[in-house]
C-alpha cells in the first residue's frame, strides 16, 4: 500500500490467529502527497526461487536470478529466506542501502556481515555497510527463516504523530485537520467513522 495524500483502511484480519509483519516505509517530502495506491497480494502471487536447500519469496527486489514484478516508489528489498538444515545463502545488497534482517523462526542463524555470533528467533540483525550478507543456518535439526529487508535511505527528517508521518511537525497539523476535515485524500473518512 502507498499511502500517499491519505488513505483509510481496516487490518482487521478474518483468521483468529495471524502472523503477520507490517513494514512502513517513509515516502521523500516530493511523494508524499501522490494519490493512494493499493495492491493485495496472495501467496502464490509472490515469486519465488529455491536451490541448494535455500528458499526465497522475493516480495520486493530482486534475489536468486528472481525479481519481483510489485513496483516500490522507494527502492527497497524485502526477502522471507528459508534455510533448510546446515544451508547458506548470500544476497547481495547495495553498499549504500540501509539493510537489517528479522529471524521469524530458528535458533542458529549465524549473520556473517554482523558480529558473526548465532541468533535466535523473534532477534533483529542490524547489519553494516558492505555488499551483501551471508546467513548460515547451524542447526542439524530445525530450519531458520528471516526476512532481509532493505532500502535506499532518503536521508529526511521524520515526524510521526498516530498512523501520519510526515517531514515536519506543521506538515502534521495540516494533515491531521485534512484527515478532521476529510479532504486531500481523506475524502471518505466521514463516512469511515460514522460506520
Amino acid at each position: 500500500m502507498t499511502a500517499g495524500k491519505g488513505i483509510i483502511h481496516s487490518e482487521m484480519p478474518e483468521e483468529k490467529v495471524n502472523n503477520g509483519i507490517q513494514l512502513w516505509i517513509n515516502l521523500p517530502f516530493f511523494d508524499k502527497m501522490i494519490d493512494p495506491k493499493a495492491v493485495e497480494l496472495s501467496s502464490s502471487e509472490i515469486p519465488r526461487a529455491e536451490e541448494d536447500g535455500v528458499e526465497v519469496k522475493v516480495i520486493a527486489g530482486e534475489s536468486m536470478g528472481v525479481k519481483s514484478p510489485f513496483y516500490t516508489k522507494v527502492p527497497i528489498m524485502f526477502l522471507d529466506f528459508t534455510l533448510k538444515q546446515r544451508a547458506q545463502t548470500h544476497q547481495t545488497v547495495p553498499e549504500s542501502w540501509t539493510a537489517f534482517a528479522y529471524v521469524i523462526d530458528g535458533e542458529d542463524g549465524v549473520f556473517r556481515s554482523s558480529d558473526s555470533y548465532t541468533v535466535q528467533a523473534h532477534t533483529v540483525v542490524v547489519l553494516g555497510k558492505g555488499d551483501g550478507v551471508s546467513v548460515l543456518n547451524t542447526s542439524s535439526f530445525k530450519p531458520l527463516r528471516f526476512l532481509l529487508i532493505a532500502g535506499e535511505p532518503i536521508s529526511e527528517p521524520v515526524v510521526q504523530h498516530g498512523p501520519f508521518v510526515m517531514n515536519s511537525q506543521a506538515e502534521i497539523d495540516m494533515t491531521i485537520e485534512d484527515y478532521r476535515s476529510a479532504k486531500n485524500g481523506f475524502e471518505g473518512a466521514k463516512s469511515w467513522r460514522s460506520e
